[in-house]
């Protein structure tokens, strides 16, 4: 399969919720994000199991989800994307590769997860070199922000663990500043709160980019504190 061979499933008039083929529609900017109810993980055009689910947001082309999803077909995978060009790659790779314990949501990461990933339903949340939106004026568009923060907390299982990656210095320090205070989250690195090295976690288009380049990835890792 090729990524051109899926087709917009609607209009934007038409939008709404939909899961078809492997893929999981969320549009932005419904009136009514209630009329869809999740079916839940186990449901035959989701995963069909009750595996572990983890969550990558920011997946981008899915080099790296794909991978995990041959390397690790004892978890479901979720890849998390927004643009829908990027969306097709992910569908094509989970076709070619025949992964059916991968698919990939065509939406907003906190949108998508605030309106239907249930509360505790989730064993890890990786969030890979999300848009840094450097520009202060964008800051309302950078993802690790205490909204998706607590959503993170609130879809993690008990020690569940959220990763996030970056290649931005000044990213990583707002990523710390808006988890740190968090009381349901604690850091699994002491001070400075990262690290450079995270063995095994595997690469992507990014990764391989931002190295190329000689910048210096940051790894955060913050677990959900039993109650």
């Amino acid at each position: 399969m090729k990524p051109k061979d899926l087709k917009p499933p609607f209009t934007w008039d038409e939008r709404h919720v939909l899961i078809q083929d492997r893929v999981w529609y969320v549009p932005d900017y419904l009136s009514d994000y209630s009329t869809f109810t999740f079916p839940g993980w186990a449901h035959p055009d989701l995963f069909g199991n009750d595996k572990p689910v983890c969550i990558e947001y920011c997946c981008g082309n899915g080099t790296w989800i794909a991978a995990k999803a041959v390397e690790h077909p004892e978890y479901n995978w979720v890849a998390v994307e927004k643009q829908f060009e990027r969306v097709r790659k992910v569908w094509s790779k989970i076709h070619n590769d025949s992964l059916d314990n991968l698919i990939v949501v065509c939406g907003e990461a906190c949108l998508t997860t605030q309106h239907y990933v249930p509360d505790a339903s989730v064993h890890a949340v990786y969030v890979n070199f999300p848009d840094p939106w450097p520009k202060e004026r964008h800051a309302k568009h950078r993802l690790i922000r205490a909204p998706f923060v607590e959503q993170i907390h609130r879809v993690l299982q008990p020690d569940g663990v959220a990763t996030v990656v970056t290649d931005d210095t000044t990213y990583s320090e707002m990523v710390i500043r808006e988890m740190a205070p968090f009381p349901g989250l604690r850091s699994l690195y002491t001070a400075p709160y990262f690290s450079t090295e995270l063995e095994g976690y595997g690469t992507s288009f990014f990764d391989t980019l931002w190295r190329e380049k000689g910048r210096l990835i940051r790894y955060h890792q913050y677990q959900k504190i039993k109650r």
